[in-house]
């Protein structure tokens, strides 16, 4: 079914932390013997009621929240849908990042890949609470212990902006921070979401604050007051702070908002936080009440509620026609027939058309959508646009299919595209009754319609900051649809209309899948590698492949290199027949004699226009197939590098794309199960690399460490890269030897924080790479996490570094003889390190896996 058009949805997603330990608690409770079980009780049958009441419901109530917090799954899942879904206010949650510096359990996206991932688990988080989605151009650049760092990092001045337009934008009456805005033990991230969005709070409804805004249409908004929510970085809520008690149902679903803010936290699977505190996200939740409490940051104190002297009726925030609104809602309400939801089409349309007096406003404007959904879903109205093929090149025709129905009988009078064509049915087709009725159209795409990619992706932007051209665009959790469409339909004198997209279908069933129309060029190119290793002076191949979104596709592919870089050919043709053929072509490329690095681009030609771009997707059964069309580039870093273990295993963990880094040095790569680490396919091997998190996601790996354990005995070598301590870590056995890893405070987020050897004479630092302080610099993000905080005396450390202000850590990097051979544990970030080219993490790596083989 299609949706009407609003402005983008947003949605909040809840902590229940409290709720948790309430779960474990229960969890962990022994039975007491009786002689005779007490009876079980019949379990209640939930009352439930259509969305179209609940709706209706909710379209009487006026008052606006706006959550703020910095990534996605810090907002608190269990009030958000107490607010939007148990209480029926106008909800929105406003991540200031999309979590693209964070881990992702379940697969290989890491950055802008796992950003679009989690902004869509966001989004169908709030699909669930009924909750609207936003987002500032604020990244997420991993941890911060300083939030002072984290506004430098984003620009605070820009994220400032970002919040007061989104005010701006939504009109919330109150705002609610997930985070105490004093710095404390927390993300700087966090307590950085807190300080800005105060600082929006008194800025947004100043028209001489961020003036561009005025000008663009916006409209100065000040909400009546600001709280922490709970007392995260707080410790314990601030003194008179307000106490609210929040519980209750979902009224459509029978389930109590606690079980509903699980199916929120569940749909973060990236993070595993269903798998992780829920059981694979089912569990049940607790009913019941629990109490949230509102530390007050600015504005006016609030005594009994957060709505506190905000006019939240019809009555009395629209004075004059909003008393005929209230009452003409109330008749509505009293007068609804759950059984026969045509019945209230009368009493929704009289109902609309005194909405119609009143002067359009953010919150008018939501109103008259959310009514709208109302009388579509009275009418038992479905509308759905259907596209063979799931993208479309520029100037092309679609093949578009247009299906509509209704309970009630109405008049389809046209269908409007992009193009601004209107599609008008016949007479006898405009008759709409519950008869599905289909027609086909051919509108052609313009050729100016853009690429699809994300569009805080579309231009390149800087370390903490997205670029985001077009400022209308600022705060939307997604783009906006390529190819919009407009239904438009008479009843009973009054028109509605029914915005729409083209979707392509695939499966069926439970297995369908509905995918968005994407926006592609004729080819697409992609560079087989993500780095190339070069020795300085040295020539090798840079392979690129160019891959048909049409049938027959031709034209030249050029690469586009520094000058002190060479490349020959300096263009080669290509002609793929076929949809989805690709062709692969090797250029010659030669780096500069002096070490150094490039970025390296492509170029395809053909019918006299240019292209760029390749082709990412992200595939996750959970989300909506996201495109990213950035342009095809590939770092090329030439420097000395030398590895005497060639045959490598490799564990996979959480995501690391170790084995390509490895195949630039000349390495053979064998990916190994738990089953493999036997002596028979061990004894083919020089080293084994444990990939990132593999002791927090892999169920094979625990059982079977004995043996890999006695091949490092054996003269083997392992290096053991970084895992996350807490509940979701498999085993407490990391390695032959004690070992205890830290957490958040085990880390060093400054990438460029200084190194101390501990033990400059230790082969780690001197074969076959002689370490030198120059293969510190250029690493990225941070210089890694979960250190160990205390390991066996077998463990020598071998380096030390720390944040500015804090003593030196010395667990980065620890390496213990093991018999004839070494087991290293690394919390040092090499899988961020390695693919993006940083060389004195290839040349570390290169020696920690050859320390078997000196």
């Amino acid at each position: 079914m299609m949706s009407l058009r609003t402005s983008p949805s947003a949605s909040i997603r809840v902590h229940p932390w409290s709720k948790i330990a309430a779960v474990f608690a229960l969890l962990s409770l022994a039975p007491l013997p009786a002689a005779e079980p007490p009876p079980i009780p019949a379990a209640p049958v939930p009352v439930t009621i259509p969305e179209a009441l609940r709706d209706l419901r909710a379209f009487r109530e006026l008052g606006s929240v706006l959550y703020t917090a910095a990534h996605p799954d810090d907002e608190n899942t269990q009030l958000l849908a107490w607010l939007s879904r148990g209480k029926g206010y106008r909800t929105a949650d406003l991540s200031l990042t999309r979590g693209d510096g964070g881990q992702n359990v379940i697969g290989p996206e890491l950055g802008d890949k796992l950003g679009v991932a989690r902004t869509q688990e966001l989004l169908a988080g709030r699909r669930l609470d009924g909750a609207r989605q936003y987002f500032s151009r604020a990244l997420d650049f991993g941890f911060s212990k300083d939030f002072a760092d984290t506004q430098r990092v984003w620009g605070r001045d820009e994220v400032i902006g970002d919040i007061v337009r989104v005010i701006r934008r939504f009109q919330p009456d109150v705002i609610l921070t997930r985070f105490s805005p004093q710095p404390g033990g927390t993300h700087g991230h966090h307590t950085a979401s807190a300080v800005l969005s105060i600082e929006a709070f008194k800025l947004a409804g100043d028209p001489k604050a961020y003036p561009e805004q005025i000008a663009q249409g916006l409209k100065p908004w000040q909400p009546k007051r600001i709280f922490q929510n709970g007392s995260f970085g707080r410790g314990t809520p601030a003194p008179g702070a307000l106490a609210v008690e929040i519980g209750g149902d979902d009224s459509v679903l029978g389930i109590p908002l606690s079980t509903l803010s699980l199916r929120v936290l569940a749909q973060h699977k990236t993070q595993n936080l269903g798998g992780v505190i829920f059981g694979q996200g089912r569990g049940a939740g607790v009913g019941g009440t629990r109490t949230e409490t509102f530390s007050l940051l600015g504005g006016e104190p609030a005594a009994t509620g957060l709505f506190d002297g905000i006019a939240t009726t019809w009555t009395a925030r629209y004075p004059g026609p909003g008393s005929a609104i209230d009452a003409l809602t109330d008749a509505a309400l009293a007068a609804f027939d759950q059984k026969n939801l045509a019945a209230n089409v009368p009493a929704l349309l009289a109902l609309r058309a005194k909405l119609t007096a009143l002067p359009a406003d953010p919150l008018v404007t939501d109103k008259r959508a959310q009514l709208d959904r109302v009388l579509q879903s009275c009418l038992g109205l479905a509308v759905a646009t259907t596209v063979a093929a799931p993208d479309a090149v520029p100037g092309e025709k679609l093949q578009l299919t247009h299906t509509v129905s209704s309970v009630v009988p109405v008049r389809w009078l046209a269908t409007r595209d992009a193009t601004g064509l209107n599609l008008t049915p016949t007479s006898a087709q405009s008759k709409i009754s519950a008869e599905k009725s289909a027609l086909t159209s051919a509108p052609t795409l313009p050729a100016v319609t853009l690429l699809s990619t994300p569009y805080w992706l579309r231009a390149e932007g800087r370390p903490g900051l997205a670029r985001v051209e077009d400022p209308a665009l600022i705060g939307n959790a997604e783009n906006l649809p390529a190819f919009p469409l407009d239904y438009v339909f008479e009843i009973d004198g009054q028109q509605l209309v029914v915005a729409d997209e083209p979707f392509s279908l695939s499966g069926s069933g439970p297995t369908e899948k509905r995918r968005r129309l994407d926006i592609v060029p004729p080819v697409s190119l992609g560079f087989v590698s993500e780095v190339t290793v070069f020795t300085p002076g040295v020539t090798r191949s840079v392979e690129i492949e160019v891959s048909a979104n049409r049938p027959g596709a031709a034209g030249t592919v050029a690469l586009e290199l520094p000058a002190n870089w060479k490349a020959t050919p300096a263009s080669q043709p290509f002609k793929l027949d076929a949809l989805s053929a690709k062709s692969r072509l090797a250029f010659t490329v030669t780096a500069p004699v002096a070490p150094s690095s490039a970025k390296i681009g492509a170029v395809a030609t053909l019918g006299g226009a240019t292209y760029r771009t390749t082709r990412d997707e992200v595939n996750y059964a959970h989300i909506p197939t996201q495109l990213l069309q950035p342009p095809a580039s590939q770092r090329a870093v030439a420097f000395d590098v030398a590895v005497t273990a060639k045959k490598i295993g490799f564990l996979p963990g959480a995501g690391d794309d170790i084995p390509a880094a490895l195949a630039q040095l000349g390495c053979t790569v064998t990916t190994l199960t738990g089953a493999d680490l036997n002596p028979q396919k061990l004894s083919t091997l020089d080293a084994v690399v444990i990939g990132v998190r593999a002791f927090n996601t892999r169920e094979d790996l625990a059982a079977n460490l004995p043996a890999l354990f006695a091949w490092v005995e054996s003269g083997g070598t392992v290096v053991a890269q970084y895992n996350r301590p807490g509940r979701d870590i498999k085993t407490d056995r990391l390695a032959p030897y004690a070992l205890t890893l830290g957490a958040n405070d085990a880390r060093v987020t400054d990438e460029d924080a200084a190194i101390t050897l501990l033990e400059p004479t230790h082969p780690a630092f001197n074969f076959p790479n002689k370490i030198t302080t120059a293969d510190w610099t250029g690493w990225v993000q941070e210089r890694g996490a979960y250190f160990g905080t205390a390991w066996g005396s077998e463990f020598i450390p071998l380096l030390a570094c720390n944040d500015a202000g804090e003593s030196p850590q010395k667990g980065a990097l620890l390496v213990a003889r093991h018999g004839k051979g070494y087991y290293v544990y690394t919390g040092l970030g090499f899988f961020r390190q390695l693919p993006a080219g940083v060389p004195g993490a290839y040349r570390l790596f290169a020696n920690l896996i050859s320390l078997g083989k000196q």
